[in-house]
């Protein structure tokens, strides 16, 4: 019997997201790696621009998902709308999400604990509306897209975005290799909910598509020391007990098993671009 993806299963959020250190020890070892991929938070601000007519006069930007509020204080830095709503399940994220905003001139960026699945917001009160690597989180991903298409004003854009279903798959072969979890690559994908290929239908369930754009991020880790950094937060292989959430005795491991060596690997990033359906009426 397989094992719950631990991205849907709720008895695992607490672990994944209960202390935002997790998150933000994830998040830095994986852009330290970054060598190809524009920002994604810039991404997103270059797509607003490009497909909203009126990029320069928005009112409220919903970001869905917003964790420690990376993406919502780039696009209230770069979009510079009246309001900025980031929204997450997690309060420890969301504390931090705060505590990076309080310095900012004024008030325009809010944080807000709320699920997906039923967006605090009334109809029709958010120009802009980001879901940034969150929609896998949901065992039914067109159910919140419904809700985006909710909230979204007329002539509003929607921007969501997510990984390929494949990614990071050199990792599953390191992590096979060293006898960490030898059925590593059988995992199930932590993004099966919504994931490149299939994210533009999620979609077009409730909104109309106007833009599907792919990017290729590539990430080269300089030894295991770095890669065990990344390692030790990812929930997809089952590591002996004591090697998870522990970089150093996960690296001691890789050591003692493998040559130290740099490792390269890829992440499809699809972002889709999409607007309320004519009518006004989601399907």
């Amino acid at each position: 019997m397989n094992e719950p993806n631990p991205f849907l299963d709720p008895a695992r959020q607490p672990e994944l997201y209960g202390h935002a250190s997790r998150l933000a020890g994830r998040t830095s070892a994986l852009m330290r790696a970054k060598t190809a991929g524009h920002p994604v938070p810039e991404t997103i601000v270059s797509l607003v621009q490009t497909h909203h007519a009126r990029p320069e006069r928005l009112g409220v930007v919903l970001d869905i998902g917003c964790g420690r509020g990376t993406s919502s204080l780039v696009i209230a830095g770069l979009l510079r709308p009246q309001r900025v709503v980031g929204l997450d399940a997690a309060p420890s994220l969301l504390a931090q999400a705060r505590e990076r905003a309080k310095d900012l001139p004024d008030s325009t960026v809010d944080f807000v604990e709320g699920d997906f699945h039923d967006l605090p917001l009334p109809d029709g009160s958010s120009d802009i509306v980001v879901a940034a690597f969150c929609l896998y989180h949901s065992p039914q991903p067109k159910d919140v897209a419904a809700q985006i298409a909710r909230v979204l004003a007329p002539g509003g854009l929607a921007v969501l975005v997510t990984k390929g279903l494949d990614s990071y798959r050199e990792m599953d072969q390191l992590v096979a290799s060293a006898g960490l979890d030898p059925r590593a690559a059988q995992h199930e994908s932590l993004y099966t909910s919504a994931h490149s290929g299939n994210l533009a239908d999620v979609a077009a369930s409730s909104l109309d598509v106007i833009a599907v754009l792919d990017e290729e991020h590539v990430f080269t880790f300089d030894g295991h020391d770095h890669t065990a950094q990344y390692l030790a937060t990812n929930p997809k292989y089952n590591l002996a007990p004591g090697l998870y959430g522990n970089p150093g005795a996960l690296a001691a491991t890789l050591h003692e098993f493998l040559p130290d060596q740099p490792l390269t690997t890829r992440s499809r990033i699809t972002f889709v671009v999409a607007q309320p359906k004519e009518g006004g009426e989601p399907a």
